[in-house]
């Protein structure tokens, strides 16, 4: 699978109809962008890390029963520079770059000044966010870069640190239903402080301001939390987000700064600065949205990673929180080139499968209640938080499933009390081979599959003035590896899963990571 991983795709930057097989529904109507690596080497030089492939960008528009695709690579300043020198030139997490040998002291000098106080890649090969009206392509660095959402062309790029003090921000925001985008950046260092910023980038410009000015203008800064260790931040992909609390997961799986300032000069990459500490636990932070202020009441629970929130939700007094939870950090290791092996997805030792948990985080005082008692009076959950002193619970998650990533629901439900997630399973393997519905009341799971087929993330869409939560359709990208056969995107009915229509790209396409729909009234 190394093979069909790591080759360098082609752009196909013009839009080509689809050959559609069965129906597609005439209502949907919009555009799924994907985001994912598409060059993986360059020159003579390769990327040691799946996730460091430069950003190939791909659009599906669905018009009266019809797809187009196209696909641009992402014209950063990381592209540009790579390219002209023929050579990997900048610096991934994965893959640190080091100067042509025939480059001079001074090069070198500037090169290693430059990794010591790093300046961060804007290869944003991650995902895509929206911020007032426009689309940002971005992995989890200071930088964005604005695309036109049609063509796909590359626009201007945007720097974080101009508006917020912040050197990583996720690449999971949240959207409320006015269309204001929440998200989360982490601070290294800043006069001595490092700290995590949580902030809201309104979906309307403040007055005075240009409905044509950049939108993170007029950012409005929620509340900040100091690290609770100065020089080890916690690493953060993505949080959840309710009608009342922002939810922000403090995780014992942490980058350490001063190893990685010296990173370059020890010959290692960015991501061995990562570090997972079993031995800690797992703070929970519970944050006001109105107040910027954490709740009186702390929760912990065991050492944990987490990559993705599935939902957040509010119920009698309690703040529910559905993530995928590894016990350890092999996701990552697995997606080394050196890892991927060819057919049978990744080499079988040292996996550690992710299982669907469930926590919940009673809101109202502890004041009164013994210790040792379990607040939760939810009847629908095994999930307890335990009183072990006054002001801390300790939480125990009840496991809804094992073997599912990537989580996507009806967003319109985000939020709120959900029931049906549907993702990717990789119960045996971080590369997936099926997608599934998981019904989270029945524990009842569906699935697709096809032979040599590798599906994408699994998006939900739903029917406008749709009766029910899964009233819609799921779309996934699936490259296909059979010989001669065309990839395709699959659009499955979401209430009974079956396959509705195919849409076959007549061309390649390369596992993706992450995306975005956007509806044509946008």
């Amino acid at each position: 699978m190394s093979a069909d991983f790591c080759k360098n795709a082609q752009e196909r930057p013009e839009p080509v109809k689809a050959e559609v097989k069965g129906n597609i529904p005439s209502w949907l109507q919009g555009t799924l962008l994907r985001n994912g690596p598409g060059i993986f080497s360059v020159g003579e030089t390769s990327y040691e890390h799946w996730f460091d492939g430069m950003s190939l960008m791909n659009s599906f528009t669905f018009k009266n029963g019809e797809m187009t695709h196209r696909s641009r690579f992402l014209r950063s300043d990381t592209y540009k520079a790579n390219m002209e020198a023929e050579r990997i030139v900048v610096s991934e997490m994965g893959t640190m770059a080091y100067p042509d040998p025939s480059k001079n002291f001074i090069f070198k000098a500037i090169t290693l000044l430059n990794h010591t106080i790093p300046d961060f890649t804007d290869n944003g090969a991650s995902n895509f966010i929206r911020y007032g009206s426009d689309y940002f392509a971005t992995s989890e660095t200071n930088y964005i870069r604005k695309i036109d959402p049609v063509t796909l062309e590359s626009q201007e790029k945007v720097d974080y640190t101009k508006y917020l003090p912040v050197n990583m921000v996720t690449s999971h925001p949240h959207y409320d239903k006015e269309g204001n985008t929440y998200n989360i950046g982490t601070t290294i260092a800043e006069k001595g402080k490092t700290k995590y910023v949580l902030f809201k980038v309104p979906a309307v410009p403040q007055k005075g301001k240009s409905k044509d000015a950049l939108a993170l203008k007029s950012v409005e800064t929620i509340c900040s939390l100091p690290c609770r260790s100065l020089l080890t931040p916690s690493y953060c992909h993505s949080f959840g987000l309710t009608d009342n609390y922002i939810i922000f997961i403090e995780q014992p799986f942490k980058l350490d700064i001063l190893k990685m300032a010296t990173a370059y000069m020890r010959g290692v990459n960015w991501a061995s600065c990562l570090k997972f500490c079993p031995e800690e636990n797992t703070l929970i932070h519970l944050i006001d949205r109105k107040t910027g202020k954490s709740t009186e009441i702390k929760y912990y629970t065991g050492a944990m990673v987490v990559y993705h929130h599935v939902n957040a939700f509010e119920d009698d007094g309690h703040v529910i929180i559905d993530v995928i939870a590894y016990n350890d950090t092999s996701l990552y290791e697995m997606f080394y080139v050196r890892n991927l092996k060819d057919n049978t997805g990744v080499k079988d030792t040292g996996y550690s499968t992710p299982s669907y948990r469930r926590f919940v985080l009673p809101i109202l005082s502890d004041k009164g209640v013994a210790v040792g008692q379990n607040l939760v009076k939810l009847k629908y959950t095994t999930a307890s938080a335990v009183k072990e002193k006054e002001g801390k619970l300790v939480c125990q998650a009840e496991v809804l499933c094992d073997g599912l990533e990537l989580p996507r629901i009806n967003y319109d439900v985000n939020g709120k009390r959900h029931r049906f997630v549907y993702g990717n399973c990789v119960e045996e393997s971080a590369v997936a081979k099926q997608v599934a519905k998981f019904d989270t009341e029945t524990k009842n799971m569906v699935y697709w599959s096809e032979e040599n087929c590798l599906p994408s993330e699994a998006v939900f869409i739903p029917r406008p003035n749709g009766e029910s939560e899964d009233d819609g359709v799921v779309l996934v990208a699936v490259v296909n590896r059979n010989p001669g056969q065309s990839s395709f995107m699959l659009i499955l009915d979401a209430k009974t899963f079956k396959e509705v229509a195919r849409a076959n790209v007549n061309g390649e396409l390369h596992k993706d990571v992450h995306g975005v729909f956007i509806p044509h009234e946008s």
